[in-house]
């Protein structure tokens, strides 16, 4: 299976945006994005072990999982290729940038959500590989990236509980390895109410480039996208056009 999913494809666009989800997430987490960024071909990847790629071999390492990604981009390289990611995709899409700029790939920006910088050694909540499933499943509903009821289904839980653990194991054990830095633009941005990833931490992606930086702030916690999404942000950032969404205070 390929690692993309088209959301409402458009190959006549000039920018392509890739989006990463988060851990535990799959690409349907951005499949309603497509309506409000009309003038980007959108696309999002879908990790292994889950949906349509549920029989596919769970992923142990996420720079190898970048790599994976980074190939399936060769299609696209004709255009520009911004990258978001929220969360561990985050860290994710940082590492295919990297690939792509020691390619001379062309990317205009790279949208860092939810997620303390890469070479934070703090990066990911630690302990995964310790913790039971149901630790695992609560902690990941706290923030609000699954529903609770997961817990009280032991069918669906057994089907999701392989791909959740191995998410965060994964998440857990990236090192980062430092090297030249972005030459891109970076855009950061997290929930004011984000414990995990607050406003200073969030701050230190302005250290892994040489470009621009920016850092925007909305109302809520870890997963602030589902309420307010940042079109508008990321509209701005790609120069094609801001209607609709202001962007909150920096």
């Amino acid at each position: 299976m390929t690692w993309l999913r088209g959301i409402d494809p458009r190959p006549g666009a000039e920018t392509v945006l890739v989006c990463f989800p988060h851990a535990a997430g799959s690409a349907s987490f951005f499949r309603d994005w497509a309506g409000d960024l009309p003038d980007v071909d959108l696309h999002s990847v879908q990790y292994p072990g889950r949906a349509d790629r549920m029989a596919d071999p769970l992923p142990t390492d996420l720079v190898e999982m970048a790599r994976g990604v980074r190939e399936s981009l060769e299609p696209l390289l004709e255009r520009p290729i911004a990258l978001f990611g929220h969360s561990m995709g985050a860290i994710v899409a940082f590492e295919v940038a990297r690939m792509l700029a020691a390619d001379g790939a062309r990317v205009p920006h790279l949208f860092v959500s939810g997620a303390r910088a890469a070479h934070d050694p703090d990066h990911a909540p630690a302990g995964a590989a310790q913790r039971g499933d149901e630790s695992i499943m609560r902690s990941l509903a706290k923030l609000g990236g699954t529903h609770a009821e997961l817990l009280d289904d032991p069918l669906l839980a057994e089907l999701v509980m392989p791909y959740v653990r191995a998410d965060f194991v994964m998440f857990e054990r990236y090192q980062y390895v430092p090297g030249a830095s972005l030459t891109c633009p970076v855009t950061a941005i997290n929930g004011d109410e984000d414990s995990h990833c607050t406003e200073d931490r969030t701050r230190r992606w302005s250290e892994l480039t040489s470009a621009g930086f920016a850092q925007h702030v909305f109302p809520g916690e870890h997963f602030y996208l589902i309420q307010h999404p940042p079109f508008g942000i990321i509209r701005a950032a790609l120069g094609t056009g801001v209607r609709g969404q202001a962007a909150p205070s920096t």
